[in-house]
């Protein structure tokens, strides 16, 4: 058979007829009588660990930093039941997913849209995933920007925050990413990234035993420090944990939870690059990636949250300078997220470039001028909006309410329903009416957040967030 080279840089086998894999339902298998279904790409490499560490590094990154926010907005019993639904239904997400790359042989998010809506799908899709990592690498950066300055304003001995070019978040958020992130990117293939992505949730770890550590260390209320009085006077129920919450700030509650478990760009790329693909063993993959960070994110909302209740910022590390912006362990959790989410960056990059490669050099071989210069342009862009937006919980908000829902609930449902053939099952099987019901969802969640957002915009009402 000859080997054919396409537009991601891989290699696939053109089968006898000419036929492109994605044009083929089933490799053809006369051993049982059934077509075994599996991918015709290049022979995956990348172990079973990597890929959970490459998967888990996607889900986790800036979200975490805003769980114990929204659980202040949402209560410390009904912050666990919304978190485990959207955990349950990411995971549903993945299955829909790879059952509908199973039955056409596509291991590209983009090529189930064409295949599915033809090239409006393929646009649709393409889009949503460049707008929603695009936002997600945004909001990476958006804490490099803001952490940074104090963690060399920390070292310097200072309490004040300087006029100097190295104290300028703007600034440095340029310098990592030319230095850092963008090397990390011009990898061919994910795999590569799966140490990177280790040591980065190993960060992230040392990141949740700090909070851990901290909510029997920090005194409620908290103690003056700089500007803070110690006279003021608080509410009886500054340090009183709420059991249920509902107010202007959830809008923004439900959407934080569900950005925080977005991984599905990246899962048809990670199962294309694993070696000894099936179905199974990537919904394994992503049952245990979406279950340790399941676990990640509870506590560290839970700790955090106990430790400021009623005065938890949108970005938890910056209560902590509420406290004392000198102190050692905090200055070593704040070295350590930014190391994690920095190499985050890279890992949420290569679906982009992989989404704009199929929409706009289909046909194209791996070239390396293209990799490079796709690679530099979404780096200048999305440093160009990190320095322009105020806020980061804008973007959590924004993105978590509009392409999440698309990525979770509504593209893998209507990826399924018109993929799966009829015949196989009809509209009328449980399977087709359960991911009709997960889209319909996914619409309902959005039209929801949207329109709580947009009244806190319009209200003009000071928000409580405190936001940087």
């Amino acid at each position: 058979m000859e080997l054919q080279k396409v537009s991601n840089g891989h290699e696939y086998e053109t089968l006898d007829k000419g036929i492109q894999p994605e044009e083929e339902a089933f490799l053809p298998e006369k051993s049982d009588g059934f077509k075994k279904q599996q991918f015709t790409d290049f022979e995956g490499k990348t172990s079973f660990g990597m890929s959970a560490f490459n998967l888990s590094n996607a889900i986790m990154g800036s979200g975490i930093l805003g769980l114990s926010y929204a659980m202040s907005n949402t209560g410390i019993v009904l912050f666990p039941i919304l978190l485990t639904a959207i955990a349950c239904l990411s995971s549903y997400s993945v299955h829909l997913l790879l059952q509908s790359a199973g039955v056409v042989g596509i291991r590209a998010y983009e090529q189930l849209g064409l295949r599915a809506f033809g090239q409006v799908g393929k646009i649709i899709a393409a889009v949503i995933i460049t707008l929603h990592n695009i936002g997600a690498m945004s909001s990476y950066l958006f804490i490099v920007k803001f952490e940074l300055p104090l963690v060399i304003q920390a070292f310097l001995g200072q309490t004040s925050s300087s006029e100097e070019w190295y104290m300028n978040g703007n600034y440095l958020i340029v310098i990592v990413s030319v230095l850092i992130i963008l090397p990390l990117a011009l990898m061919k293939h994910l795999g590569y990234l799966g140490y990177t992505s280790g040591f980065s949730l190993t960060c992230m770890v040392f990141f949740l035993s700090s909070v851990i550590y901290k909510r029997f260390n920090i005194p409620c209320p908290l103690e003056a420090f700089g500007n803070f009085s110690a006279n003021a006077t608080l509410p009886e129920d500054t340090c009183t944990a709420k059991l249920f919450a509902v107010n202007r700030e959830t809008a923004y509650a439900i959407p934080i939870l569900a950005f925080a478990f977005v991984c599905h760009p990246e899962v048809l790329p990670i199962y294309t690059e694993l070696r000894n693909p099936t179905k199974r063993r990537m919904q394994g993959i992503a049952n245990v990636s979406i279950l340790g960070m399941f676990v990640m994110y509870l506590l560290t909302a839970i700790f955090g949250y106990l430790t400021f209740y009623v005065n938890t910022e949108s970005e938890l590390l910056h209560t902590y300078s509420k406290v004392d912006p000198l102190d050692t362990l905090i200055l070593c959790v704040r070295v350590a997220v930014l190391v994690a989410v920095t190499l985050t960056v890279p890992v949420v990059l290569f679906p982009i470039r992989r989404a704009l490669l199929q929409l706009l050099f289909p046909e194209k071989p791996f070239h390396w001028v293209r990799h490079v210069a796709i690679a530099v342009c979404l780096l200048f862009c999305v440093n160009l909006l990190v320095i322009l937006v105020p806020n980061i919980r804008d973007i959590f908000g924004i993105i978590g309410a509009t392409t999440a829902p698309c990525l979770i609930f509504i593209l893998p449902g209507l990826f399924y329903i018109r993929i799966v053939p009829i015949e196989q099952e009809p509209m009328s099987s449980r399977p087709k009416i359960q991911a009709a019901c997960f889209t319909a969802l996914g619409f309902v969640f959005m039209v929801m957040s949207l329109t709580f957002i947009g009244i806190d915009w319009m209200s003009g009402e000071k928000r409580s967030a405190g936001g940087h």
